[in-house]
């Protein structure tokens, strides 16, 4: 495919923002009366508050309003914090009844993610999520459909999007051609992929609940398994029942900007494949490399480090038969930095206070709720991959993998009573 450098400008913006238009922001003084102004403060409640929870969403009173977790200890840790008149809960749907609090913050385990954002949505609370926004594929598709019919503002706290904004110009250029190449290494990323860190322990044996933990409702929709103090806080996320290892962990931070760049933030990959060794049923473990296919031929490979020999990989972040784009901003051949400047910036991300006063989250720093369904159902289609040892086939608009049972039992896991998705 040749380089399209005869783009005009109005074409050239409108495919370059395919994964969210600009909007026009007043300042917040002209809308509201004033930074200082009562009317001006988003309020909050943040629900789990572990260790991302406690570090990056409680804040003082009265910006948080109320904090919520089942694990007491951590709570009144929570509370110390906030301080002022902040109220705790332990059952977090009590907390919907209250119409002083305007947002819902969700630095729970991953399992939970989805059906407090759905409640609070149903509530008339804006979501504010901590990744992956999902745990299954279903879920996804239960949290687009309801966040659409709300209204609800809704982002998702990952990283990247600053970098991918740049790379979405680049793409959106055509300079590169195509079909695309994307590749993905824990070099690429400050925090690596986390793989080995949070890998599951199989036949942990059976320990007693402490008594501060309320370990039925830690485990809301997941199925019951005896208590572990593994299980549970931190190291969850070595589960299947409540995360996808280290990549599901901090896996989202790292593919969200890519799929972004790629302009695939409507869509997903038709085909996924995983070279992993066999993996246990209950506990996540080590796998080497992923490989993606989307329907118009794009590639998406995604390798680990932590399983068999290290490959050979380049370290280019995006490539096309004309050049590539490497993470830090480099275009090779040169020649390529010279026809980027043909075409315009593209419109400024905006943060989460603004989405939320603008009611827009389309063009945000953090991905929103279709943006970010997107990038978790890699996660999650890699995942699948990982656990069944075989290529498999993915509608990305029905959301189901093709002709495949097994595979769409994984992506449509049943809940545990009294928990339900909405039909």
């Amino acid at each position: 495919m040749t380089t399209k450098l005869d783009l005009s400008r109005r074409s050239f913006l409108r495919r370059a923002t395919l994964a969210g238009a600009a909007f026009q922001i007043l300042p917040a003084r002209l809308v509201f009366g004033g930074p200082e102004a009562p009317s001006n403060l988003i309020t909050r409640a943040v629900v789990g508050t572990g260790g991302m929870g406690l570090g990056a969403h409680v804040t003082e009173y009265p910006r948080t309003l109320a904090v919520c977790d089942v694990d007491s200890g951590r709570l009144a840790n929570a509370v110390k914090k906030a301080g002022g008149q902040v109220t705790a809960y332990r059952d977090w749907r009590e907390i919907l009844e209250r119409d002083d609090i305007d947002t819902i913050h969700v630095p729970t385990p991953p399992h939970w993610h989805a059906l407090i954002s759905l409640a609070a949505a149903r509530a008339g609370k804006d979501v504010y999520s901590e990744k992956p926004v999902t745990h299954t594929i279903a879920e996804g598709k239960a949290l687009v459909d309801t966040i659409a019919r709300y209204g609800t503002v809704f982002q998702v706290n990952t990283w990247g999007r600053q970098i991918g904004h740049f790379a979405r110009k680049v793409v959106a250029s055509g300079i590169l051609g195509g079909p695309l190449r994307a590749y993905l290494n824990p070099s690429n990323c400050p925090t690596g992929f986390k793989i080995r860190q949070w890998s599951g322990k199989a036949n942990l044996p059976v320990q007693k609940v402490p008594e501060q933990l309320d370990y039925d409702m830690w485990l809301g929709p997941a199925q019951v398994k005896p208590y572990h103090p593994h299980r549970v806080h931190g190291s969850f996320r070595g589960y299947w029942d409540y995360d996808e290892g280290g990549f599901g962990d901090m896996g989202q931070h790292h593919v969200d900007p890519v799929q972004y760049a790629l302009g695939k933030d409507h869509t997903a990959p038709v085909e996924v494949e995983a070279v992993a060794p066999p993996q246990h049923p209950d506990a996540c473990g080590l796998w080497q490399t992923i490989y993606m296919t989307y329907a118009d031929g794009t590639a998406f490979t995604i390798d680990s480090w932590e399983w068999g020999e290290r490959p050979t990989e380049g370290r280019a972040w995006i490539e096309g038969p004309n050049g590539k784009l490497y993470r830090d901003g480099r275009l090779e051949p040169a020649h390529l930095a010279e026809e980027l400047k043909r075409f315009p910036d593209l419109p400024p991300l905006q943060n989460w206070e603004t989405a939320v006063r603008t009611r827009d989250d389309a063009n945000g720093f953090k991905p929103n709720c279709p943006q970010a369904v997107r990038s978790a159902e890699i996660l999650h289609l890699a995942s699948i991959a990982v656990r069944l040892q075989r290529k498999l086939f993915f509608d990305p608009e029905r959301r189901v993998f093709v002709n495949d049972d097994e595979a769409n039992r994984l992506a449509y896991p049943p809940m545990r009573a009294p928990w339900t998705l909405p039909v």
